[in-house]
């Protein structure tokens, strides 16, 4: 698990601003120049050993801002309404929507009326319409989003593909385009368990659907009023509460119960969103337990025990001589653990250089400065050795 653009702002202000350079007074070609920069630091790694996966199930946690990605049990299984996140992906992809644009609309008849009755009596997830009601883009999206209603679903593959099996293979290319390789799609709406996915492709998902804002206001809603159903509430559990702003929930007798979370909070003081996925819950109303594992699974994401290493050999900067160089290689491990507190902050590491005396040719092996890595009061260090002999001439 890598941990690149938090720690990289560390090393920008602790590396640079102590790094001396070897008898600087001297011409360049006769002296050696030592950098320790900040792009071979991204050789850093952050490791969380405390994740809280659910008992049974799979489970995946995603926090793009910590460069953190990991997956538990990724085995394929039917997802039920997390289908939907596609769904509106596909929509919102080919119909785009800004603030305040209602998007194309249709007038219901007597065959959607029928169908939502053919769907409550198959215990799918559906809203409440009406002959001569008039629907746009914006409050299917919603409904769908909200509410989860799988007649919206269906109106809206209809508008976007002009049928339910074209728009399905639009739903299967996006999913190979985003690289969700464990993820097939048979239906709009997820009831069919043929709708299969893994927890870290829905995590991916997650991410790319939560960057539209239409997605991400609709999911952060915990109600929503439609022209004929009314006020119609969020089956996402938590939203709302505990810094969850969505994403989509769902349950099947096949899938079990299904969460996707997006979770706000704050790493060292700066906002990120957490995204964690849990499949196959089962239990009560299957859905409360999948959003319990969903939300523990999130919270540990940034509590507990984490890990700052660099490993012996990693690149951490380069030696110049004249118009010659050499890399510079981490001689020893560098390893220290640092504890998350209860607000999710977490100290950044501190690096800092000391450099060793110049001689006048550097040799294979040879130390050339000293790396120090410091976490609170707690402080490791290790020798930087030139990768190859470099001196002023071609010796």
């Amino acid at each position: 698990m890598r941990l690149r653009g938090v720690v990289r702002y560390a090393v920008a202000i602790a590396v640079l601003t102590s790094c001396t350079v070897m008898g600087a007074s001297a011409a360049p070609t006769t002296v050696p120049i030592v950098s320790i920069p900040i792009a071979p630091l991204d050789n850093m790694s952050i490791s969380l050993p405390n994740l809280q996966w659910p008992a049974i199930g799979e489970g995946a946690v995603y926090v793009p801002q910590l460069h953190l990605f990991a997956s538990h049990r990724n085995t394929t299984v039917p997802v039920a309404s997390l289908t939907k996140m596609m769904t509106a992906y596909v929509v919102l992809q080919h119909l785009p929507l800004q603030e305040g644009q209602s998007g194309p609309c249709v007038t219901l008849t007597s065959f959607d009326v029928t169908y939502f009755h053919e769907m409550v009596a198959s215990d799918q997830s559906s809203v409440a319409v009406a002959v001569g009601e008039h629907l746009c883009e914006n409050q299917l999206v919603d409904g769908l989003l909200v509410h989860s209603a799988s007649n919206y679903a269906e109106l809206l593959a209809v508008m976007v593909a002009g049928s339910i099996p074209a728009f399905v293979t639009m739903m299967n290319h996006d999913a190979a385009t985003l690289g969700l390789t464990g993820t097939h799609f048979a239906d709009v709406s997820g009831f069919s368990p043929y709708s299969v996915s893994t927890a870290s492709d829905l995590a991916t998902l997650a991410g790319v659907v939560m960057a539209d804002p239409v997605i991400a206001t609709d999911v952060d809603q915990t109600s929503t009023t439609l022209p004929v159903a009314g006020v119609v509430t969020s089956y996402t559990p938590y939203v709302g509460s505990y810094g969850v702003v969505g994403v989509k929930s769902g349950r099947t007798s096949a899938a079990g119960g299904c969460d996707v979370m997006a979770m706000q909070t704050h790493y060292a003081g700066v906002p990120v969103t957490v995204y964690s996925v849990v499949l196959g819950q089962r239990g009560g109303d299957l859905l409360t337990p999948a959003g319990n594992a969903a939300l523990a699974l999130a919270r540990s994401a940034t509590k507990g025990s984490a890990t700052y290493s660099l490993a012996q050999g990693a690149v951490v900067g380069v030696v110049r001589w004249g118009s010659r160089s050499t890399k510079l290689l981490l001689g020893e491990p560098l390893e220290l653990s640092a504890a998350w507190g209860p607000n999710g902050t977490l100290t950044h590491p501190v690096f800092s250089v000391v450099q060793e005396q110049a001689t006048p040719f550097i040799q294979q092996d040879q130390a050339v400065a000293i790396l120090s890595m410091q976490v609170g009061n707690q402080v490791v260090a290790a020798p930087v050795n030139a990768q190859t002999g470099i001196g002023p001439t071609g010796r």
